[in-house]
């Protein structure tokens, strides 16, 4: 038997997991409902201790979701998420659109939430929220986004399911750089989104003046 008959076949098989999410109501019945997704190496609750800094969010439903990769932070017993990475990348892009669904039929139930839908994410969660908006089957107010770039595969068609955008950039950001700002823009623009920029004074962060910035923004929504 030579070595090339030894290499493993490499398939793939759907498996059931659970996914973990937080939500904080809002103060008023019927609100609108907030989507968040954090960043690579992060947990649902860092993201929703971003979002409780937005002024005013009190009035809406927040929802905080977590990457449904989990692993232990090195050196260290606490864990963390990540949404994806190369490998069985297409399938994985599958799992996560269908799991955010999910969660937000289920919050938009449970919280009885007025219709009014923004996604938002930080860094790799970017990504995420312009999928779950490109893909949702209601209508998307507007996405929040924050250090990330717009996935390549979402074309002018989709992205126009998107009503409004806010995207932000530390000025010292050496992962999501000028460039992909510039470009994303451009793309935003292509599909006649309304768009917001906040050029930050920090590297890879979401700031207290980009909390200022979503807050100003999601009272132009709702």
């Amino acid at each position: 038997m030579t070595d090339e008959t030894r290499r493993p076949i490499e398939h793939t098989i759907e498996a059931r997991t659970h996914g973990r999410y937080l939500v904080s109501p809002a103060s008023t019945a019927k609100a609108a409902l907030l989507v968040g997704f954090h960043g690579y190496g992060e947990t649902a609750k860092e993201e929703f201790d971003r979002l409780r800094t937005i002024p005013s969010i009190d009035h809406w439903t927040v929802a905080s979701v977590q990457g449904l990769h989990q692993f232990y932070r090195r050196q260290g017993s606490e864990f963390a998420a990540s949404w994806m990475t190369r490998q069985n990348r297409d399938l994985a892009i599958a799992d996560n659109i269908e799991y955010v669904a999910h969660v937000v039929r289920v919050v938009s139930e449970e919280y009885s939430t007025n219709g009014t839908l923004v996604f938002t994410g930080f860094s790799q969660g970017v990504a995420m929220a312009f999928r779950a908006a490109a893909s949702s089957s209601g209508p998307v107010a507007g996405v929040i986004a924050c250090g990330g770039d717009i996935p390549p595969e979402l074309d002018t068609k989709q992205l126009r399911r998107i009503s409004s955008v806010l995207i932000g950039r530390g000025i010292r950001d050496e992962w999501y750089t000028g460039e992909k700002f510039e470009s994303d823009k451009q793309r935003l623009r292509n599909a006649d989104i309304s768009v917001q920029t906040a050029i930050l004074d920090a590297t890879h962060a979401w700031t207290n003046p980009f909390s200022e910035a979503g807050g100003d923004f999601i009272r132009t929504i709702y």
